[in-house]
């Protein structure tokens, strides 16, 4: 079968020499750290295994800007192989049988990435050079002589299918695409394709796509609303394995027969099942489980299907494995809410894995951090909300906490436990965090992800509101010391709420978030073109719904702004345009409250650099001091 390389869930990690349970809450506040002390925190992610299995290669900001390292299997010092002091570097795959390996980047956060291919002399070749494109990595053929990659060049709309020969380069087109359709796995035998296609919001469908013939054929055809994508083909080629929600509230894997059509149920839990692949020599197949805003990875024999034991961290999840071209190794991420991602290598003839990382600053204890607690309430309507509470240490009722509620992007993503340096940093200085999953959010099944469709900054609003009366309960959070933060879709969500509940907030942080959803929607990029009909039935069409729009887009009613509000934006965003920011400030400005405005002129859709994280967090700490503490401004 093909070898995909697996990215489905990039998440902090833990140091194994500090595995111990989370101590209890301290009646004595721990230490402040500085930012610089946080961002001085390495972030990691991707694995490929070298050819030989001795080296791994990862992203990591250890130089302040992601680059590509090699990481010795057996210990020691990671290499840097690559120099980028502007754009970041993302690691995507060794070659099978050398140390050439393939990367992506875009240029200042415009989201146009490119694949590039680092010589073993050093020397990089673009493999998809042109202008306004984007082009993607699929993966590397069963028989490692060819390997997939992906380009809207032809249609920036669409992305055409193309063939690249592991000697020559050469490049030949498989499938050229006018429909919207994502590509999702490939034959061992490389003659068929597996595509999903959106066909709304939570529906779609999967299409084999046949080379020799030429046909297309739906696979999953229905009535009504169901998710169906491929998640890859069996080793012989036989079948393909489905993630579906068919007649179900959770997606689960299941096995389609491509002779007969039959359909057989393989894994099946009340939590949504998001990956399952191959090992490289098919010897095990892997799947990912979102199981209450954690990953939980389970690993099966593939000829047999008996689970196989993977190694047990206390309170550390074990994430994105990766394994050696013989199977003989894995690596792996494991995490928690107080460690950032460490990676492990493990032998799987031995009793324990290595540790190859050390990514936590030495300089921080993680003692002196937080550990999430899952805590859901009944919301206005009595709905059940759950969400991750985080209590600054030293918190009481003597000495109560200022909080915030902090929404996720999306719509329809999740707040979820790993190491985040930002609320770390927050929480260490004092502040309660409560991570709101409001209605609308993944991970919970399709019934409450469908649950704010078309009331978007109303039904979900009403849900971060409704959080506070819980908050106040807890005895330790002040209850009028309650600011919200939230970044992209939790942006527009800070924006709406001093808007549309002008008195429910003390202040509002903004990261990049959506002020007049007309020209967001209007002006999505053209590469979501297949997402275009889910998120019309999601948020609305500006053709029939423009009133609606026009009603919740915070730009609209920014008269009513009466808390200070705090704004950052990425010049090159292409999702959420810098003139929304822009607008949203003047108008707030307008009614002569404080607003404070900070644009990174080399970002885009979030920040990426560490320079910029070190002044837009310290920004954010300042005008929270200054808002909800009532300190005089000071970084910290």
């Amino acid at each position: 079968m093909m070898h995909r390389i697996q990215n489905s869930c990039l998440i902090p990690a833990l140091l194994l020499a500090s595995c111990a349970a989370p101590p209890p809450p301290a009646t004595v506040a721990p230490p402040t750290y500085g930012i610089e002390q946080f961002l001085d925190t390495t972030a990691m992610f991707g694995a490929s295994f070298s050819s030989a299995g001795d080296k791994i290669l990862v992203s990591s900001d250890a130089d302040g800007v992601y680059n590509a390292y090699a990481i010795p299997t057996a210990g020691g010092e990671a290499e840097q192989l690559t120099f980028s002091t502007g754009d970041a570097i993302r690691a995507l795959s060794y070659f099978p049988a050398d140390e050439r390996f393939l990367y992506t980047s875009d240029s200042g956060g415009n989201e146009l990435n490119h694949v590039y291919l680092r010589q073993l002399d050093g020397s990089v070749v673009d493999l998809t050079p042109g202008e306004d494109l984007k082009a993607g990595f699929f993966g590397w053929a069963d028989d490692d002589r060819s390997f997939f990659l992906q380009s809207n060049r032809r249609d920036n709309r669409f992305f055409d299918i193309f063939e690249v020969d592991v000697d020559s380069l050469e490049q030949s087109l498989v499938y050229q695409d006018e429909t919207g359709l994502q590509l999702g796995a490939i034959s061992p035998d490389k003659t068929l394709l597996a595509f999903s296609k959106n066909e709304g919001d939570q529906n779609s469908d999967v299409y084999l796509y046949d080379r020799e013939s030429g046909e297309l054929r739906n696979l999953t055809a229905h009535q009504g609303k169901e998710v169906h994508r491929p998640a890859t083909f069996s080793p012989d080629g036989r079948s393909l394995y489905l993630i579906t929600d068919r007649e179900h509230e959770f997606l689960f894997l299941e096995r389609y027969d491509l002779a007969s059509g039959e359909r057989e149920e393989v894994l099946k839990a009340d939590w949504d099942l998001w990956y399952a692949y191959f090992s490289q020599t098919d010897r095990y197949l892997v799947v990912g489980l979102n199981e209450d805003a954690r990953t939980v990875v389970r690993m099966f024999d593939a000829a047999t299907f008996e689970e196989v034991e993977l190694p047990q961290l206390p309170n550390a999840d074990i994430t994105s494995i990766a394994f050696s071209p013989d199977d003989r190794a894995l690596s792996f991420y494991a995490s928690s809410s107080r460690y950032p991602r460490n990676l492990f290598a493990l032998e799987l003839d031995a009793d324990s894995p290595r540790q190859l990382t050390q990514n936590l600053n030495p300089a921080i204890s993680p003692d002196h951090l937080v550990d999430a607690e899952v805590v859901r309430f009944a919301s206005y309507d009595g709905l059940e909300i759950p969400g991750l509470l985080y209590r600054p240490q030293g918190a009481s009722a003597e000495n109560p906490a200022p909080t915030l509620v902090w929404v996720h992007g999306g719509p329809g993503g999740q707040s979820r436990v790993g190491y985040d340096a930002l609320l770390q940093y927050l929480v260490n200085h004092g502040y309660g965090i409560y991570a709101i999953n409001n209605r609308g959010s993944s991970g919970y099944g399709k019934t409450f992800h469908r649950l704010d469709n078309l009331r978007h900054g109303e039904a979900d609003l009403g849900d971060c509101v409704a959080s506070k009366q819980m908050l106040a309960a807890t005895g330790w959070v002040d209850g009028d010391r309650i600011g919200i933060l939230g970044g992209s879709y939790g942006g527009y969500m800070v924006l709406a709420a001093l808007a549309f509940e002008p008195e429910e907030f003390a202040a509002g942080v903004d990261l990049f978030g959506v002020a007049n959803w007309l020209r967001t929607i209007e002006s999505i990029p053209p590469w979501w073109e297949s997402f275009r009909q889910a998120l019309y039935e999601e948020m609305g069409n500006p053709e029939t719904d423009r009133e609606r729009l026009e009603r919740i887009s915070p730009l609209f009613h920014a008269d009513r702004i009466r808390k200070p509000l705090l704004v950052l934006q990425g010049a090159n965003d292409p999702r959420v345009l810098k003139i929304e920011s822009d607008e949203m400030v003047a108008a707030v400005r307008a009614n002569g409250v404080p607003v404070e405005y900070l644009v990174f002129e080399d970002e885009g859709h979030g920040f990426l650099k560490k320079e910029n994280r070190l002044e837009g967090y310290r920004a954010i700490l300042d005008f929270l001091d200054q808002h909800l503490r009532g300190k005089s401004p000071a970084s910290v």
